[in-house]
Order: C-alpha cells, then sequence, then structure tokens
C-alpha cells in the first residue's frame, strides 16, 4: 500500500512543480482514499507538498486507525471542539512546512467554506488555485488492481439489474424494486451505492435528476433501472430499460437508436482518440435516425472513486482524449422527447491496447415482461 501511495503522491508532485505550487490540499473523500490507499477515512485533510512527505490531518480518534491501515506515515490528530480541521491544517503548514504565504492548490468541487476561511484568515498571503483538473486525468489511468475492483463491482452491479428485473410487475412501487436490487448488491459484496440509484417509469424518465419514488409502475409502460455499486472505493453503473406490456412503437425505436449510437461510440474508444470522436460516432447514428435536436452534448465520463470523474468527459466541445487503462461510462441518459423519450442505456468500458472490454457485459436489447 505504501509504494502505491509513494508513487501517486510522487506523480502529482511532479504536476505541483510544473504548475509552480508549493502544496496542495484535498479534504474530499475520493481523493483521500486515492493518496492514502484506505477506504475507512472521514474527517481529514491532505496536505501533499511539491517535494518531501505528505501530511494526513485529521480526527484525534482516527490516528491510531490510519498510521496502522494507511500509507502515509506523517498523520497529525486535532481534538474538536478545541481545534479543528483548519486550524490544524494552518499549523502543519507553517510549522511543518515553514510556509507563511503558500500557494496552495485546492480540489475545487470540496473544500468546505469553514476550512477556506480559517486558512484566508489565519494564512493572509496564501494564493489560491485549481488542481482538480490535474487530479482527475492523474487518476483517470488505473493499475491492475483499480481495474480489478472496478471488474468486481461491475459483476456486482449486474446482480441488482437482475434482481430489479424479476421485481418489476404491475402496481409495485419504484423503491420497491430498487430496495430488491439494493439487497442483492449488498449480499454480493457492495459497499453501497456510487450515487442516488434510479428506477422510473412515466415520464418521470425524462427528469435531468430523478430518483425512485412511491410511484406504482404500470402496463404498457417503460421502464428505466439506473443502478450502482461500490468494491473497495471503486464505483460501478450501469442502466438497462425494461418494457412492461406494450408500448409505443416509437419508444422501440427510440431505444434502438440508443443503442446503436452506444456501440458506434464503444467502437471508437481507443488509445489517442479524441473524445469528440467518440460524441462524433455516437451522434451520427442519433442524427440519421432524426433526433439530432433532442440528444445532449456530454455522453460519458471516467469512472473510478466517483461514479462520474471529470476527466475524461466525453462530449461535443470536451477536449480531452482516450488513453489506454481509462475505464469509463457511455451513459446515453435519453432522447429528450416527450412522451416517447426516456429509454436508456449504460454500460462501464475498459479501453485496452487491443479493444475496449465492455465491464457490464449484459443483454442490451429492450427487455419485454407480458
Amino acid at each position: 500500500m505504501k509504494e502505491q501511495c509513494l508513487l501517486r503522491i510522487t506523480a502529482f508532485q511532479k504536476i505541483l512543480q510544473q504548475q509552480g505550487l508549493d502544496l496542495a490540499l484535498f479534504v474530499d473523500r475520493e481523493n483521500l482514499i486515492y493518496f492514502t490507499g484506505n477506504t475507512q477515512i472521514e474527517c481529514g485533510g491532505l496536505l501533499i507538498p511539491k517535494e518531501g512527505e505528505a501530511t494526513l490531518v485529521t480526527l484525534w480518534l482516527d490516528v491510531a486507525h490510519l498510521k496502522k491501515e494507511s500509507g502515509i506515515d506523517n498523520i497529525v490528530g486535532y481534538v474538536f471542539p478545541d481545534s479543528n480541521l483548519g486550524l490544524k491544517l494552518v499549523e502543519v503548514i507553517r510549522e511543518h512546512y515553514s510556509l507563511t504565504k503558500p500557494r496552495v492548490g485546492f480540489g475545487k468541487y470540496f473544500v468546505e467554506f469553514n476550512v477556506f476561511d480559517v486558512m484566508q484568515k489565519s494564512l493572509p498571503g496564501m494564493e489560491y488555485h485549481s488542481v482538480s483538473e490535474q487530479v482527475y486525468e492523474l487518476r483517470s489511468i488505473k493499475n491492475p488492481q483499480e481495474i480489478s475492483c472496478l471488474t468486481k463491482a461491475a459483476e456486482i452491479v449486474k446482480v441488482g439489474i437482475d434482481s430489479a428485473i424479476k421485481a418489476i410487475k404491475p402496481g409495485r412501487f419504484e423503491v420497491e424494486v430498487l430496495a430488491e436490487a439494493e439487497r442483492a448488491m449488498r449480499l454480493a459484496g457492495s459497499e453501497g451505492a456510487s450515487f442516488r440509484m434510479q428506477v422510473l417509469s412515466g415520464e418521470r424518465k425524462l427528469l435531468t435528476h430523478p430518483y425512485a419514488g412511491n410511484f406504482p409502475l404500470k402496463e404498457d409502460n417503460t421502464i428505466v433501472i439506473l443502478l450502482g455499486a461500490s468494491y473497495q472505493g471503486y464505483c460501478s453503473k450501469m442502466c438497462r430499460t425494461v418494457a412492461l406490456g406494450k408500448v409505443d412503437p416509437e419508444e422501440k425505436i427510440i431505444y434502438e437508436t440508443i443503442l446503436k449510437a452506444q456501440q458506434a461510440a464503444i467502437q471508437a474508444l481507443k488509445p489517442g482518440v479524441s473524445v469528440k470522436e467518440v460524441y462524433k460516432a455516437a451522434y451520427e447514428v442519433i442524427a440519421k435516425a432524426g433526433y439530432a435536436r433532442y440528444f445532449i452534448d456530454d455522453i460519458g465520463h471516467g469512472m473510478g472513486l466517483r461514479q462520474s470523474e471529470f476527466y475524461p468527459v466525453i462530449g461535443r466541445t470536451r477536449n480531452h482524449f482516450i488513453r489506454e487503462n481509462m475505464v469509463v461510462d457511455l451513459m446515453f441518459p435519453t432522447i429528450f422527447k416527450k412522451n416517447v423519450g426516456g429509454a436508456r442505456v449504460t454500460d462501464m468500458i475498459h479501453v485496452t491496447a487491443q479493444s475496449p472490454v465492455v465491464l457490464t457485459e449484459y443483454p442490451t436489447e429492450l427487455i419485454t415482461i407480458e
């Protein structure tokens, strides 16, 4: 574990040096896991200097555990409420790293205001810069252990899809079906959902960020199942669409179109290819079928410690590139056409030098329950 953490920290220190930064601070769970190697971590902040040893600041109750079960040697505790994370971070920056006007890189999405406020007031000469894009890019290339964890998480989510499909019956509530899937995934080894999962029916399939609710499933309707599992911190995601009874013929056409577009995008996933080219492969299928104006601009993300990593983002205007040993999802949320849109399909794909490998290998045809 320590060797792997050291390799990651050393790689990131090169980024800090290139950016002209003194150190970086990470307080989000995903980066704490990535750089410390421990998934049982909360209430912490990791300081990575441009050279030398990283320091993990955490609640005093967690120090003994993290010294034993993480890849970081220098661990400092704080006692709440006499102190707090922000104050202890400032102390370490001043006394351990001898910095009074540091140039600090932050993960811009996940810094608590209290931590930032304390640091800004205590270090008035501090400069702050985002390193989010750089760390997401670093995390985007997976080593064999990470691929193994993602593969296991993908196997677990397929168990959930199986269970959800078997639970679908007219009159059952969306949350009931989801509960069956969650239980099955937990029994298969999932550490928990990697996002707010969905079992959706009716017009709710066209909502941007919906959730399973107390809505009964009705006959002659399509139902979307979007599930996620996690294993040793790594996340999976998978979506399938089920037809309960007879459905509008155009719904079937839309699903078949989305599926063809997904397959075209998967085949375009090759090391060195621009994400714009991957998007284009899918878009051409959608446009040929006459649904271009109902399609969205981003169709996939990296997969890893988050269910949607921000490198790469596969989209029409993105400037990212596909590289070997990335794991991405091709999510194709839907074609947003009222009354007939909503069908979805999502898979996880491992990019290799030979050909893309679908980790969530599972039947993709529209599943019909009479």
